[in-house]
């Protein structure tokens, strides 16, 4: 498959905030790959039902399934853990469940980011009461050494510090998701960190 890349701009401005390239379009595209031949290879045979997390893991998640080699079945779900859309509650609800019938398959959820770990734990309980046959998480992106309750990530993108990041699915006030990289808070000021909205935890 090929895939024109495009120049991403080295930063990006919103308000007063400022934006600098963490990981580019290139770097997001390659590991993609490694991924995808990582999934294919395991579920060679098998044809895994893949679960996105909207609204963030939709580009992650289409580029993904691109690039397999493996026959695949795909499902949405949405999650929020906001009550204020500004920080994190810890309770989770379920906005969109599942539509697929997941007993018995083999179920892998892309994420496109983890921190928390709250919201993994709250999926990996609700799918595991539904009995598939086997069930794996893969996220693009994991904060280091934030999570707040032991969990195990079966595929992983990258991982970065706890920094505020845009782009690629990830938004800023549901903004900037198109951006074809990753984008990372310049100076990253806890208060105004908080005020983006954020799908997942």
């Amino acid at each position: 498959m090929s895939y024109e890349m495009i120049n991403s701009p080295e930063t990006v401005q919103i308000d007063d905030l400022k934006f600098r390239v963490l990981i580019s379009e290139k770097q997001i595209q390659n590991r993609i790959r490694e991924l995808a031949d990582e999934i294919s290879q395991e579920y060679g045979g098998k044809v895994p039902i893949f679960v996105g997390v909207l609204n963030g893991a939709i580009l992650f998640l289409a580029d993904l399934i691109r690039q397999l080699s493996i026959e695949s079945e795909i499902d949405f779900i949405k999650i929020s853990s906001y009550g204020d859309e500004r920080i994190s509650s810890g309770e989770i609800t379920m906005i969109k469940d599942f539509s697929a019938d997941l007993r018995g398959h083999d179920v892998i959820v892309v994420e496109d980011i983890v921190d928390s770990g709250l919201s993994i734990q709250y999926l990996r309980r609700k799918i595991l009461n539904m009995k598939p046959a086997s069930l794996k998480f893969v996220s693009l992106l994991v904060k280091r050494g934030v999570a707040k309750v032991d969990l195990t990530i079966d595929y992983v993108g990258f991982e970065i510090e706890n920094k505020f990041v845009i782009g690629y699915g990830l938004d800023y006030r549901q903004q900037k998701r198109n951006l074809r990289a990753i984008y990372q808070l310049v100076i990253d000021d806890p208060t105004r960190s908080k005020t983006a909205h954020r799908d997942e935890a």
